[in-house]
C-alpha cells in the first residue's frame, strides 16, 4: 500500500464521533461522525468563503457540516438540499458542531503527547 493510501485509510479509521444533544431524543442519541479537517477541506470551503479560517460565517459553518458530517457507515448525512433546514437551526448547535469539525491540535500540544 502506498503512503498516500495508508494515510487516507488512517483518516477514515480515526473519524471523530460527536453527539448532538439538541437533535437527540429520549430513545436515541444523534451522532455525527467526521474525519479531521484536511487541507483539501479548507481549500474547498475557502473557494466559496474566502476568509473562512479567520472569519467563519454561519453559512460557512453550515457548508462545512454538509461537507464533513457522516453517519456510522461513512455515508453523508446532509446534502445541499438540507442547507435551508440547517440555516434555520439554532446558532449554538451549528457553531458547536462546526467547532468540533474544525478543531486542530497545535504543534506545542502534539509535542506534549
Amino acid at each position: 500500500m502506498s503512503l498516500g493510501k495508508e494515510l487516507a485509510a488512517r483518516r477514515k479509521a480515526n473519524r471523530r464521533k460527536t453527539e448532538v444533544p439538541a437533535w437527540s431524543t429520549d430513545e436515541e442519541t444523534f451522532v455525527i461522525y467526521a474525519s479531521a479537517l484536511t487541507c483539501r477541506d479548507v481549500e474547498k470551503i475557502q473557494r466559496k468563503h474566502k476568509d473562512f479560517i479567520n472569519n467563519p460565517t454561519v453559512e460557512a459553518m453550515v457548508d462545512l457540516i454538509i461537507q464533513k458530517a457522516e453517519d456510522a457507515n461513512g455515508d453523508k448525512l446532509f446534502t445541499l438540499e438540507d442547507k435551508a433546514f440547517l440555516m434555520d437551526e439554532e446558532l449554538t448547535v451549528i457553531s458547536e458542531i462546526a467547532g468540533v469539525f474544525g478543531e486542530t491540535v497545535s504543534v506545542e500540544e502534539s509535542e506534549k503527547n
